[in-house]
């Protein structure tokens, strides 16, 4: 777990508050204990905490392309960055890290908003274009890693908490009736919105661009289920076969860490199932851990 944040002002230029991107940055140590890194350039301003796990002496964050006209910060994992690494040296790409994040910096530049249909994982990024004056954001297909972001009268505002974002002294600290409804309703607040008015969560599978002419929204994932619904009946038995294979390869991907890797008990089939699984793969020792609470919903 990481965290990242900005502040960009692209319609006034004015410089940002680079001691407000400290406490924003700050705010969430808990997330990225190992180290905290800025990138500050007059109107725009990006930080990150970082929890090291792939590349720990080099993966310090924000990362730029070649000629620094481009620059990163990143929340995630991406499983398949190895082969995307040596497609993109192929492709003439210099890589100054060996980290995954810098993977998807290069990718953009090959493949632009593109990028997001090569990555297997998950992720919640932001990319600071020079050249067009345009900042990037995107979240992974299934919304595992959070990004939330606002936009005041002066500033566009991001950051993977909402104490991030709340850091900042222009946004307003207002609760949403509509988000408390739904809360109270379904114990979470449905995408978009969030319990803060005028702070947003950027839905699963979509990427967000922030340009001089303002925030554009598009989503690049949904899913479909068209395969499987024009396929001809199959044998149960196959259909196990393929959920085993689908798992096994699946968590034997998330398994590449430079570190020691643990897996979290809820209690159900699911983690315990991936539990076995990664007893089964890894080469070492595997951790387990639960939460318990007093909240019978929340309780594992």
């Amino acid at each position: 777990m990481c965290g990242i944040c900005g502040i960009v002002d692209i319609k006034s230029s004015h410089p940002i508050n680079r001691d407000i991107l400290l406490k924003m940055t700050q705010a969430m140590k808990h997330r990225g204990p190992d180290e905290q890194g800025f990138y500050h350039c007059g109107s725009v301003g990006l930080g990150s905490r970082r929890l090291s796990i792939i590349d720990l002496a080099g993966g310090r964050q924000p990362i730029a392309n070649e000629d620094e006209s481009m620059w990163i910060v990143f929340n995630g994992e991406i499983y398949n960055y190895r082969e995307l690494c040596i497609y993109l040296q192929r492709k003439g790409h210099t890589f100054r890290t060996q980290t995954d994040t810098e993977v998807i910096l290069h990718l953009y530049e090959e493949f632009g908003l593109d990028c997001v249909q090569h990555l297997n994982g998950i992720f919640a990024f932001a990319i600071w274009d020079i050249s067009r004056q345009e900042l990037t954001l995107a979240r992974d297909r299934m919304g595992i890693k959070p990004l939330y972001y606002t936009e005041t009268a002066h500033r566009f505002i991001f950051g993977s908490e909402l104490k991030v974002i709340l850091a900042h002294p222009e946004v307003k600290r207002e609760i949403d009736l509509t988000s408390l409804n739904e809360y109270l309703t379904f114990e979470y607040v449905p995408s978009p919105r969030t319990i803060i008015r005028h702070i947003y969560r950027l839905e699963p599978g979509h990427i967000l661009r922030y340009t001089p002419q303002g925030l554009h929204r598009q989503a690049y994932w949904n899913i479909s289920l068209a395969r499987s619904e024009s396929r001809p009946p199959v044998n149960w038995r196959d259909y196990a076969v393929d959920l085993y294979d689908t798992l096994k390869n699946s968590v034997k991907q998330e398994l590449v860490s430079d570190v020691p890797v643990g897996v979290l008990l809820s209690g159900g089939l699911d983690s315990s199932s991936i539990a076995a699984l990664m007893v089964e793969l890894y080469p070492g020792t595997v951790d387990s851990f639960s939460g318990g609470f007093e909240e019978a919903s929340f309780d594992e």
